[in-house]
């Protein structure tokens, strides 16, 4: 095990450094503003079909959603408790929020132009237009009115007080109606969680190449306020959109720990406000009057040149227009793996590594299908962190239990903004008859483990999956996950000896393959760090290769930065946040820092040591952030085959660590710079890549049935 203290290399040219200065590290607040940014790049990217586009416009509206309502209304908690507390480069929680206060308005006007002066004309290009009321034709006009009195005019809310601002939703379209004089009157709210944020317009007789026209619903409210306020004259509206505090307040010390969830979630609905949206024409007294309504600051408020909260642009990804859209592919399946196969014979003969999606995550599904039924299998444990509706996976566990076997699901039910159906999938996996575990009120079960137990004629035989994504088969085709298949015993009696850790609260063992946390993770990785350093003494060729969503830890951070003074070459491929500072003479210059953003959601986590030539390779769930080592189990796992350690390394994570075509090299000043092909070099797009050569992995796993007999 390795210390925490600072490691000092002894020598004349390196003075000993004290890794604690603020000025080593990055604000991790900014760095998810700026990987938002990077998200925005790709919405700009003409490279991408043009409804991808549209696609990734989204996404960063939905990060920016939930950076609000997580992110900035815990630092906006800490203001209110006086809390001195600080982060990694030396800000306190009122600085940090004036640091994202002034980022946010250029990322908004970007979006905002994105929006309006390149998507939007591409999109009535492709006959895909979204109209004002007021430029619809009078019949197109007469139907919409019509509709908005027989079937929006009985839900329209009216709010006139301010003791009455605890009932607006969060992240719902609102109007703020004002009166003839210029002063407050009302505020208007109305449904869109059924009927949807764009309505369809009526079929125009003189457009008839329009295919898919649609209006904001606030445009169309906006313009029926003679219908609302019927005795009312004079009145003009602008929307504004209130985003709330939405962590959830859990007690845990209570024995109805699903009880204790449920009353949560009914206050995230009146949290406290953390971020008010303007529309650019809102008169600044009308700003101001709803300002002091929600009894918020002008620094967490904002102007939109544009519509609100285009997260619902989703709506328009769902048109069926695959020539807008990126092209289908198949992925990748194993021919011993086909469900013709007997999929236990196979595993028990070799280890299988899975690279989702590029390998087809059916093989997941077929596999618990195939002990579902098979008569041999005698128990199945799986931990569900965030669920597919309809869920294959879970389908397949009730058979198995209403067939005999014995299942136990571990389901967290603090999975944030999952915790609804959770609650819901706890409900109907008992009532199927799988043993449901979830009272971990401490800590959040974020590991991604399988264990199915099947009795053969040598005894009992444990087949084990250990990954980094959920047993989700709509994200497994848009996330970049690896997992892991294997009948190694020593891995299927610790995976036995964990599981029943977290069921029974069985005293946690030493393992050899697995690294947990929160007890002991963080510990072994600063060990193999250390290891290194040891290691690149003796041979000069100490090398460290991270792949990861997210680093925030310091103790982490502060062993790579000992490996770095140490002469240790360290690249890391960091999808979103980064708190670690590369590029600092004498102590961070031989660390290098890439993002990728691209079509798939980067999220496998892989983590490769050199080792003096005798290489280690770690998969798994957890990403080195405070929480994942400190307040969640989480799992690595050390890859045993290695033939399969090759093939992950050289056909998944140098490939990432090549691109230069979607990676961004992050700067010591905290900004990311695209990263081109030099002069000669070959352009490598690594999803593009992996995607043209799926499943070239499985070739460098070699049968090993030998090693386990």
């Amino acid at each position: 095990m390795s210390t925490l203290t600072n490691y000092t290399v002894k020598s004349n040219q390196i003075k000993e450094k004290n890794l604690d200065n603020k000025n080593y590290y990055l604000n991790r607040e900014l760095g998810w503003l700026s990987f938002n940014a990077r998200i925005l790049e790709e919405a700009q990217d003409e490279w991408h079909p043009l409804l991808e586009r549209v696609k990734f416009l989204a996404i960063c509206g939905s990060n920016l959603d939930e950076f609000f309502m997580t992110r900035v209304a815990r630092l906006i908690k800490k203001i209110t408790k006086e809390s001195q507390e600080r982060s990694a480069d030396g800000l306190t929680s009122l600085e940090q929020v004036l640091a994202v206060s002034k980022k946010m308005p250029p990322l908004l006007e970007k979006h905002a132009n994105c929006w309006k002066n390149e998507l939007l004309p591409a999109l009535a290009k492709e006959n895909i237009t979204i109209q004002k009321y007021l430029d619809l034709t009078d019949k197109s006009k007469d139907i919409l009115r019509n509709y908005f009195k027989t079937t929006l005019l009985s839900q329209i809310k009216i709010f006139k007080e301010p003791s009455e601002a605890p009932l607006i939703e969060n992240l719902h379209i609102h109007l703020c109606v004002e009166s003839a004089t210029k002063t407050f009157h009302s505020i208007v709210g109305f449904p869109t969680e059924k009927i949807g944020r764009l309505l369809t317009v009526p079929q125009n007789p003189y457009r008839e190449l329009i295919e898919h026209n649609f209006i904001f619903i606030e445009d169309l409210v906006l313009n029926c306020l003679d219908l609302i306020f019927p005795n009312t004259h004079g009145l003009t509206a602008y929307p504004f959109r209130l985003t709330r505090n939405s962590e959830i307040e859990i007690i845990t010390n209570t024995s109805d720990f699903l009880g204790s969830v449920k009353k949560g979630l009914t206050k995230r609905k009146t949290g406290f406000p953390s971020r008010l949206e303007f529309d650019k024409q809102t008169p600044e007294a009308l700003k101001k009057t709803l300002r002091n309504y929600f009894n918020l600051s002008s620094t967490l408020t904002y102007t939109f040149d544009g519509p609100l909260g285009l997260v619902d642009l989703w709506h328009l990804y769902k048109i069926p227009h695959p020539g807008l859209k990126d092209r289908v592919f198949l992925p990748s399946i194993l021919p011993l793996l086909t469900p013709e196969k007997n999929m236990f014979t196979t595993i028990a003969k070799r280890d299988i590594v899975l690279y989702h999606p590029y390998d087809g995550f059916e093989i997941i599904i077929d596999l618990l299908k195939e002990a579902s039924q098979d008569p041999w299998v005698e128990t199945i444990c799986i931990t569900l962190y965030r669920m597919d509706v309809n869920s294959s996976i879970v389908n397949a566990l009730m058979l198995a239990a209403q067939s005999g076997k014995k299942v136990t699901a571990i389901v967290e039910l603090k999975a944030k903004f999952d915790e609804e159906n959770n609650i819901l999938l706890v409900s109907k996996l008992r009532q199927a008859g799988v043993t449901t575990v979830y009272n971990f009120p401490n800590f959040k079960v974020h590991a991604k483990l399988c264990l199915i137990v099947r009795r053969e004629k040598e005894g009992l035989v444990r087949y084990s999956h250990v990954g980094s994504g959920n047993y989700n088969a709509v994200t497994a085709k848009i996330y970049g996950d690896i997992g892991y298949l294997t009948a190694n015993p020593e891995v299927g009696l610790e995976l036995e000896a964990l599981f029943n850790s977290l069921i029974n609260g069985v005293p946690e063992r030493d393992f050899k393959h697995l690294l947990v946390a929160p007890k002991k993770l963080k510990n072994e990785l600063l060990s193999r760090i250390e290891r290194e350093i040891n290691a690149h003494k003796q041979t000069g060729k100490g090398y460290l290769a991270f792949k990861l969503n997210n680093l925030e830890d310091k103790d982490i951070i502060k062993a790579l930065y000992r490996a770095s003074i140490a002469g240790v070459k360290v690249e890391l491929n960091i999808r979103a946040l980064c708190v670690l500072c590369p590029g600092i003479a004498q102590v961070s210059e031989n660390i290098s820092v890439t993002s990728i953003v691209g079509r798939f959601l980067e999220h496998a986590r892989i983590y490769y040591f050199e080792n003096g030539g005798a290489t280690e390779l770690l998969i798994g769930s957890s990403d080195m952030m405070i929480r994942n080592l400190k307040d969640r189990v989480e799992v690595l796992f050390s890859v045993p085959d290695p033939q399969i350690r090759h093939g992950i390394f050289e056909y998944m994570l140098k490939i990432h660590l090549k691109d230069n075509v979607k990676a961004r090299k992050l700067l010591s000043d905290g900004t990311y710079q695209r990263i081109t092909p030099k002069p000669g070099e070959t352009s490598i797009n690594s999803q593009f890549w992996l995607i043209q050569n799926r499943g070239i992995w499985h070739e460098y796993a070699a049968y090993i049935s030998t090693v386990y007999s």
